[in-house]
């Protein structure tokens, strides 16, 4: 492909790239969730607003809660 201005080329670019780009970004704000002082309950319900927009469900989503979880043994 030609392009014959920059901003046709970057607009190509951000929409090939933008959304994995931003599915990384929720995957990784899923893996800073732990536990750490909240309770168990405040734990869950974080978990799930953040759990909701990563894409990550099944087998992934069970280990990164049992990661965030104070105590597991992994």
């Amino acid at each position: 492909m030609e392009y014959e201005i920059i901003g046709e080329f970057l607009a190509d670019l951000k929409k090939e790239f933008g959304r994995r780009d931003d599915e990384t970004m929720k995957v990784a704000k899923l893996k800073k969730v732990e536990q750490g002082n909240r309770t168990m309950k405040e734990f869950v319900q974080k978990f799930k607003r953040v759990a909701r927009d990563s894409e990550y469900e099944g087998r992934l989503l069970i280990e990164e809660f049992k990661r965030g979880i104070n105590g597991v043994i992994r």
